[in-house]
């Protein structure tokens, strides 16, 4: 939870410090643009918890990231 504030708050601040410096904003300007950041966010990170959770594929001695076996 701590993390979710703290994000929201150093959002808030780059924000806050782009407009008061009049440096352009590192976001899409548009609300639309902003929704469409959040949405590809929450699927990334929604693919990589159920990703991880998967069992390993066959051919993961393949990739070098397997356990060796004994």
């Amino acid at each position: 939870m701590i993390k979710i504030v703290a994000g929201i708050v150093l959002g808030l601040l780059i924000g806050v410090g782009c407009r008061w410096f009049d440096i352009p904003v590192p976001a899409p300007p548009k609300l639309i643009g902003a929704i469409l950041v959040v949405a590809m966010t929450v699927g990334y990170l929604g693919a990589d918890r159920l990703l991880s959770q998967r069992q390993p594929v066959a051919t993961a001695h393949l990739s070098g990231t397997a356990p060796p076996k004994h």
